[in-house]
């Protein structure tokens, strides 16, 4: 009898021993990136006026720059919202929508009731919500827009074969109508990106419309991750129609992936940093830059560039970050870089603007998870006149922001820079 009981006891501790080997090694599947990081500082070979960086960020890094875009932005969810709406309700042909955060409230049920009543008028629409970004949705959006006709697809929902994926996140946020007018930044569909950034509640954020040929770069990004989740191709005229110039800018849609190229994000913000001659305005909602970043920015400031931060102040939907960011300031501060914290309310603004030439904007944050762990996409626009306004938002920004000199950075009382430091022992997960 006590041999039996001895059996299945070794039987049981054989299965839980499995239970968590196998536990452990999802774990690190999803910790640790498939790919080696980058490990080498890259130079400053030319500016970002130079030809040489307009083929270098084209043909190395990305698809190549368009010429004839021309572009529009939008300041918080009272200038953001009602375009984006309209440009839905105009759909003729398809409506392509990608994004992280949906969660739910009346923005939430306008674009579900916006889509649903373009598809029931026959317009294609596919729709691909990252399933833990859409974690707090309302079935009843999905339902609505089902019934319509919608096409609803969750990247990364759980399944038995994928759980090493759940780190790897669709941060994108694109809305391309009828294959001719686009939409990025850094705005989600929730309450929190209504109204005008009027108190804490309503979050600061830009976003931006793309129209030109440089909308079809935007379209492949949307149908690349669709074919990832579907196994569908997206294709034809009503999706990739011929588009014709409509106006001066030069651009490019940048994305990237663990599934091809994790590194090449951070390689593009190298590559900026790297041949700013001028300046750097960084809006930064998230900034949790790594060694090789941030000795990146120290050299531009050697080297005469003026470097100028804004990241969120008290205001945080995430304090673990705001408090990892704030440990890794010091080489920055002594180099003489500028540190803001914007003080009204979340500061979710994810734009960088190099020598008020070059725009990069898009869901792309400033900290690992978006250089290793996300699918991301940035829109870089070359337009001095462009560049100067969002300049002109950036210092707009500054003037209710808080700014940090290196001596109160170093005065901090013990218990922050514990916490600080503790935190930023996770930053390759932040």
């Amino acid at each position: 009898m006590s041999s039996r009981v001895e059996g299945k006891s070794r039987m049981l501790t054989i299965v839980v021993t499995a239970a968590i080997t196998l536990a452990c090694v999802l774990l690190a599947l999803n910790l640790i990136g498939g790919e080696k990081r980058v490990k080498r500082q890259i130079g400053h070979l030319y500016s970002i006026k130079d030809p040489q960086f307009r083929r270098t960020l084209g043909v190395m890094l990305g698809p190549v720059i368009l010429p004839g875009n021309s572009f529009e932005v939008y300041v918080n969810g009272d200038e953001i919202f009602p375009p984006m709406l309209a440009a839905i309700a105009s759909a003729r042909q398809s409506i392509t929508f990608e994004t992280y955060i949906y969660w739910s409230g009346q923005i939430g049920k306008d674009f579900a009731e916006a889509l649903a009543e373009r598809a029931r008028a026959g317009v294609k629409v596919h729709v691909l919500l990252d399933w833990v970004g859409s974690s707090k949705m309302d079935n009843g959006y999905l339902a609505t827009m089902e019934r319509a006709g919608v096409e609803i697809r969750k990247f990364h929902e759980p399944s038995w074969y994928n759980l090493n994926k759940l780190n790897n996140r669709t941060h994108r946020k694109l809305l391309v109508i009828d294959g001719i007018t686009g939409f990025t930044g850094g705005v989600g569909i929730a309450a929190e990106w209504t109204g005008h950034a009027q108190d804490a509640h309503h979050w600061r954020d830009t976003h931006f419309r793309a129209m030109g040929p440089v909308v079809a770069q935007m379209q492949a990004v949307f149908a690349d991750n669709w074919m990832k989740v579907t196994g569908t191709v997206l294709d034809g005229s009503d999706y990739f129609p011929r588009i014709a110039a409509t106006g001066d800018s030069e651009a490019q849609m940048f994305a990237s992936s663990p599934s091809g190229g994790s590194q090449s994000m951070e390689l593009m913000y190298l590559m900026i940093i790297n041949a700013a001659a001028l300046t750097i305005d960084l809006s930064a909602a998230y900034f949790v830059p790594d060694e090789l970043s941030r000795d990146a920015i120290v050299a531009a400031l050697k080297r005469g560039v003026r470097v100028r931060i804004i990241t969120p102040g008290p205001h945080s939907d995430a304090q673990t970050v705001r408090r990892a960011s704030r440990a890794l300031w010091g080489d920055l501060l002594a180099a003489g870089a500028e540190m803001y914290e914007y003080q009204p309310t979340m500061y979710h603004v994810k734009v960088l603007v190099a020598d008020e030439l070059l725009v990069s904007v898009g869901s792309t944050n400033f900290d690992d998870r978006s250089f290793r762990l996300n699918d991301e996409a940035s829109l870089n626009i070359l337009d001095e006149q462009f560049a100067r306004k969002q300049v002109q938002i950036f210092e707009r920004d500054i003037l209710i922001s808080k700014r940090m000199s290196l001596q109160q950075w170093q005065a901090r009382p013990l218990a922050e820079k514990v916490w600080e430091h503790s935190a930023a022992l996770l930053s390759p997960q932040l």
